[in-house]
């Protein structure tokens, strides 16, 4: 038996309500933005969350992003959208971006500029008076993310596809509807919608999956392969659910976080479980980029290979990041414009004072003091970091150590390269070329760990000590 409009309605809505439900997506009296393209899944969210807005006490808010990709077919859109909102009685915001020019300038894909520029908006809206936003993405949107993620070589991670409910705040409440039940109950209830030309470019590899492969498939495989597909995400995400608690206990131990960087020992990483170790190493490269996006399966093995290798040196970068393994650590740090240029530097030193060392986020302190006698009691001034004041010769400088510094320690017969210095001391690569060095008139004092020089150092004869050390980083809270 056929159903009437209004059942067939009531069992669209009641679906979005349960799907609502089941993934606490929306509180009672939330402030919610509608993102509305102007589609028929979008024109579609905003009427039923419009019919829902009593039931939780909603305040909806209709959203529209302007691409400007199609001339004046993308502003005929943004028309036909803000007249939904005025004839929903419902506010309207919109933003528009020549997402053409910006991909262009910012040698980026366009659908990666838009995701870039769309997101962005959204996240402005959400850090000022919205409570979350709600998208139009069907479970027909899952099963296509699905495949593209499978024939790109995702992992486990990648296979959860699109999320029902993101930390950010994105909602997407009709994740459980395919898309040919979107267009039946627009069509029976008469409501128009647009249609974006580009949804029929071949150009475009979600395009080809829509129209060609998924439906090949879905014929010669699997009558059900959409539904699968969704089914798929949907236990990827509660894997996902599981490993991101047990990852966040483990990067607590196990990660040091810095200002600029993360660190983690190589011999650890490779003494967990492959399965672990990846989720750890991708846990690295998010607090460090911000995201996951463009970070594939093949970057996480090659981190894997690098953290493997017979002790030494090695450096890779994947998208956004800087991989760099010296000795026991491996670094993750944010790719940025300049980072491989030498950042030399040399300040004067204020005496007393406090400077900081450049991009080091720690500070060098110096103190006068006046010491007596040997039989002071010991600690007073730690030997080791004291340098007798009446011997320096001149103003003092802080400066950046370079290729072919070499000093006499305290305790040495004889001068030292620092770099020798450095490979003793297993001191990372990344920590050398900022490493701060203490001269006065072109003669090094003092070096960061390896102290004072021996022609300089305090003695235990008493008199005016110059006392030396370093504050140390504060890490990422």
């Amino acid at each position: 038996m056929s159903l009437t409009i209004d059942e067939s309605a009531s069992i669209v809505l009641e679906r979005v309500i349960a799907t609502i439900s089941r993934y606490s997506m929306i509180a009672p009296d939330a402030r919610v933005g509608v993102a509305v393209s102007g589609g028929a899944d979008s024109v579609c969210l905003l009427h039923l969350l419009r019919e829902l807005a009593a039931r939780w006490n909603l305040r909806l808010t209709v959203l529209h992003f302007n691409h400007k990709l199609r001339g004046p077919e993308s502003d005929t859109d943004e028309a036909f959208v803000r007249e939904l909102a005025a004839n929903l009685g419902l506010p309207f915001e919109s933003r528009s971006a020549d997402v053409a020019a910006i991909s262009l300038a910012d040698r980026d894909n366009l659908e990666q500029t838009a995701r870039r520029l769309r997101r962005a908006y959204f996240e402005e809206l959400l850090a000022g008076n919205l409570d979350c936003i709600a998208l139009g993405h069907t479970r027909s949107d899952q099963a296509e993310t699905v495949l593209f993620r499978l024939l790109r070589g995702a992992g486990l991670c990648g296979l959860a596809g699109i999320l029902p409910v993101t930390r950010e705040g994105l909602v997407r409440p009709l994740i459980d509807i395919e898309r040919a039940e979107v267009e039946i109950w627009l069509r029976e209830r008469g409501i128009a919608w647009r249609d974006d030309s580009t949804n029929l470019d071949r150009a475009f590899a979600r395009n080809r999956i829509r129209h060609d492969l998924l439906p090949a498939l879905t014929a010669e495989w699997n009558s059900r392969l959409s539904a699968s597909l969704a089914n798929l995400a949907r236990l990827a995400q509660d894997e996902e659910q599981f490993w991101d608690g047990y990852i966040t206990d483990l990067a607590a131990r196990t990660l040091e976080t810095h200002s600029d960087a993360v660190l983690i020992r190589a011999d650890g990483l490779v003494s967990l479980h492959p399965a672990v170790a990846r989720r750890l190493i991708r846990r690295a490269t998010r607090i460090v980029k911000g995201d996951l996006r463009q970070i594939e399966s093949d970057h996480i093995e090659r981190i894997l290979d690098l953290a493997a290798q017979p002790e030494g040196h090695g450096r890779l970068q994947i998208p956004g990041v800087d991989v760099f393994r010296s000795f026991d650590w491996i670094r993750f740090a944010k790719l940025r414009p300049g980072m491989f240029r030498d950042q030399d530097y040399e300040l004067g030193l204020p005496v007393p004072g406090v400077i900081d060392v450049p991009r080091s986020g720690t500070k060098i302190c110096l103190e006068v003091i006046e010491k007596a006698s040997s039989g002071n009691t010991p600690g007073t001034c730690a030997t080791l970091e004291g340098v007798d004041w009446r011997r320096v010769p001149g103003p003092l400088s802080l400066r950046n150590w370079r290729p072919g510094d070499q000093y006499q320690p305290l305790g040495h017969s004889h001068e030292q390269k620092i770099k020798l210095l450095f490979h003793q001391a297993r001191i990372p690569l990344w920590e050398r070329r900022g490493w701060p060095i203490i001269t006065s008139e072109g003669r090094i004092v003092w070096v960061r760990k390896f102290g004072p020089a021996a022609e300089y150092a305090a003695s235990s004869d008493g008199g005016t000590i110059l006392r030396i050390w370093e504050q140390s980083a504060r890490a990422i809270q």
